[in-house]
């Protein structure tokens, strides 16, 4: 049976009503879980004086304090910082990873697998143990960049060289460029003071401990303008995935594109990793979950994908600060773990 004309306009108003419920209904899962990892931890902090604190913050003489000056310290200067980076990290990773997995065709593809990751822990490596901030703290996220821009080119590169033309061939290339240059940054890591390595290991396996709300600035500035483009380029990244003959037809410069996603996804991982370290598996695992529950169109992906990153963040790191408190698990542990679990279900669920 054919749909009648205004069939077609009443399936996208409530497609997009659709959306725009589960975007609201994310966002108000996100802002209980950031609440959840500011009350939890080794030293419990209720409810009511997190509220307190914040909004004696937002606007001074607004409540009387009646809470511990260590306890406002613990909720102000140490948790909420550390769990909006959590959140703004997580973001940043699953829209990267839903975007590169578009643009690749390539269900496994994240900036982890790719090579970008790989490239950002060289830079931020070479930066904390050789050439010192010679920028200030903008010296760190800038050579995380640098790596994760220079990893991008490499894989795009020895694509080209060895004819690896191919989404699938693409990853591949990625994987080999991403055990190269995790080769390079263990070599930095022997070659640094032995006293300061200690910290860049712990670096290496995810971390979010070091959050200040002065670092806050710099992931968000990256992460807004460039989340907004990728979400913009969602029709685009529809034609990509059908493939790159496809996309040509209606109009789209492939390679020119596909450079464009890579770059942005380069940019925003540089900058995640500069102050997170290396977390895999966030990029890879939400995007799956995101199109088993909506659809595939990357309108709805690419915004659901942040916002499923976020939560999952959050969440990991307040199960890392809780499982050994008072020391901290590593947040890639973590996320590795159920990384891993994730991989078995899917293997169990596709023949």
């Amino acid at each position: 049976m054919t749909e009648t004309p205004l069939a077609t306009p009443a399936r996208s108003a409530l497609r997009l009503t659709r959306s725009a419920g589960a975007v609201l209904g994310g966002g108000g899962i996100l802002v209980l879980a950031v609440l959840l990892a500011v009350t939890v931890g080794a030293v419990p902090i209720p409810l009511a004086t997190v509220w307190g604190v914040l909004a004696n913050h937002l606007s001074p003489g607004l409540v009387t304090p009646d809470w511990a000056q260590g306890r406002e310290a613990i909720v102000w200067d140490i948790r909420f910082p550390r769990a909006l980076l959590a959140a703004l990290v997580g973001a940043g990773l699953g829209i990267t990873g839903a975007a590169l997995q578009s643009v690749t065709r390539n269900p496994l593809a994240d900036p982890h697998l790719l090579g970008i990751s790989s490239g950002g822990a060289f830079g931020a490596i070479a930066a904390l143990l050789h050439t010192g901030l010679f920028l200030g703290l903008l010296t760190v996220p800038l050579m995380a960049f640098g790596g994760a821009l220079a990893a991008t080119l490499l894989v795009l590169m020895v694509a080209r060289v060895t004819g690896a033309t191919s989404a699938d061939r693409l990853v591949l290339a990625g994987v080999a460029v991403s055990f190269i240059i995790m080769a390079g940054a263990n070599i930095l890591i022997f070659l640094g003071d032995p006293k300061a390595t200690h910290t860049v290991v712990f670096w290496m396996l995810g971390g979010l401990g070091l959050a200040q709300w002065s670092h806050l600035v710099y992931p968000l500035a990256v992460l807004v303008p460039a989340g907004l483009w990728l979400w913009s380029q969602g029709p685009a990244l529809n034609a990509m995935s059908l493939g790159d003959e496809t996309a040509a037809s209606l109009g789209i410069p492939v390679a020119r594109f596909r450079l464009s996603v890579f770059v942005v996804g380069a940019l925003i991982t540089g900058v995640m990793v500069a102050f997170s370290g290396l977390i895999g598996f966030v990029g890879l695992m939400m995007p799956h979950l995101v199109r088993f529950a909506v659809g595939g169109d990357n309108s709805r992906v690419l915004p659901l994908s942040a916002l499923t990153g976020a939560i999952f963040l959050v969440v990991a790191d307040t199960v890392a600060r809780i499982v050994m408190a008072p020391e901290d698990m590593p947040i890639g542990v973590v996320t590795g773990l159920v990384g891993g679990v994730f991989f078995l279900v899917l293997m169990a669920r596709k023949p």
